[in-house]
């Protein structure tokens, strides 16, 4: 089958993962698809160099999403994107990360195939990987943690997922919006027996100017998040792999604390 990326192709969609914010850590494809844009419907935190690689006759539409407060339901998004396909148009789908982690593009990408149109999808550097990679924190390491999970910190609610075996010794948790429910997300890992004393990191803007690596205890994130006025997007690392990060530590006597806090949960 030819690719979607033929440019004499009309009327379909190309879901791109724009990755973590920086333009560079956009993939080859990505910027191919985004020169044979007519449409570009976009996420709020796309970079306006990455909108940029769009012709400049490319009609541009931001759907941006906020805690509590979306521009569009994710159906209008998506009768959105069938429309502008059934009008003849190449619609790039523009989403940060990649489309299919926390991105819903598994959703956009169902109601194209329902519609009856084209759809691809070209795979984006998640924030977990970029934002990771950028502070120098290995997600796995051969001494440290030889598996990794990523779930959403607000995602139908914390009390409707279950986390328990996620995070410990061993083991390396990737939290996504979890910034607003840091506290919560503290108490219910605590709770399911991970040591008050594991080494956590909160990644802030990622790639992006500002950027913000921040490391603490698990039983001061929630504090410290208040403390640090800590935004999304950020993303939350919980794991003995977090202390071989560049991020700084944002809890005064961060050792001496760590070992009294180890011997109380000894």
């Amino acid at each position: 089958m030819a690719s979607l990326l033929d440019p004499d192709a009309r009327g379909r969609v190309i879901l791109v993962g724009a990755g973590p914010g920086d333009p560079g850590l956009l993939t080859v494809r990505a910027v191919e698809a985004l020169r044979l844009a007519d449409v570009v419907v976009h996420d709020g935190l796309i970079d306006d160099r990455v909108l940029a690689l769009a012709p400049g006759t490319a009609q541009r539409i931001s759907v941006a999403k906020r805690r509590a407060r979306h521009t569009l339901p994710q159906e209008a998004i998506n009768a959105l994107i069938v429309a502008h396909v059934r009008a003849g148009s190449v619609v790039v789908r523009l989403k940060g990360g990649d489309p299919f982690i926390f991105g819903r593009g598994g959703e956009e990408v169902e109601a194209v195939r329902a519609a009856g149109l084209a759809v691809e999808v070209i795979p984006g550097v998640s924030a977990a990987l970029g934002c990771a990679a950028e502070a120098m924190l290995p997600l796995t390491h051969r001494d440290h943690s030889s598996a990794v999970t990523f779930v959403a910190g607000q995602c139908k609610g914390l009390t409707d997922q279950d986390w328990s075996g996620l995070a410990g010794q061993g083991r390396t948790l990737v939290i996504y919006m979890g910034v607003a429910t840091a506290e919560a997300i503290a108490d219910k890992l605590m709770a399911d027996g991970v040591a008050p004393d594991m080494p956590v990191a909160v990644l802030e803007k990622g790639t992006l100017p500002g950027r913000r690596a921040l490391r603490t205890l698990l039983a001061d994130l929630g504090a410290m998040v208040a403390r640090e006025q800590v935004a999304s997007p950020a993303i939350i690392v919980v794991g003995e792999v977090v202390e071989l990060s560049d991020a700084e530590d944002r809890l005064a006597g961060y050792a001496r604390v760590a070992e009294s806090v180890g011997s109380l949960s000894a």
